[in-house]
């Protein structure tokens, strides 16, 4: 497995597979829309390839503050063989390469308990925090 920075051979299978891996993500999320408009501002999202196959990707975001994780998604057929675990522990290294000393993510389900268990063996931990949104008309 080879996991680096996103490059534009990626994109069009980047799309697919954050398409297949979130299925219910509101429009506002749409890969196709958001991609051009993060690689606007920074390249930071890392893509696992195995066997000429992209099997797995995350979107690393940092503030000068906070590094966050989004869009996290891994190949169904390739789950639980250490592709997640390997990118996220790629995006620490990328985020400790700019100054970055705390990263969050969220978990867009509160019944999802295996993802949370995923983040909490990576030693990420619940923080009593209220996550609120509006979308800017």
């Amino acid at each position: 497995m080879t996991i680096r920075r996103v490059q534009p051979i990626d994109l069009e299978p980047l799309v697919e597979l954050w398409e297949m891996v979130f299925p219910d993500d509101p429009s506002h999320n749409a890969p196709r829309a958001m991609l051009p408009t993060k690689l606007d501002v920074d390249d930071l999202i890392l893509v696992a390839w195995e066997e000429g196959k992209l099997i797995g990707a995350c979107m690393v975001g940092y503030d000068g503050h906070r590094g966050w994780l989004y869009a996290v998604a891994v190949h169904p057929d390739h789950r639980r063989k250490g592709v997640g675990t390997n990118l996220i522990k790629a995006s620490f290294d990328t985020l400790k390469s700019l100054g970055c000393i705390k990263v969050n993510l969220q978990v867009r389900e509160v019944n999802n308990p295996e993802v949370v268990a995923f983040y909490e063996s990576l030693g990420f931990k619940v923080e009593q925090r209220i996550s609120m949104g509006k979308l800017i008309d």
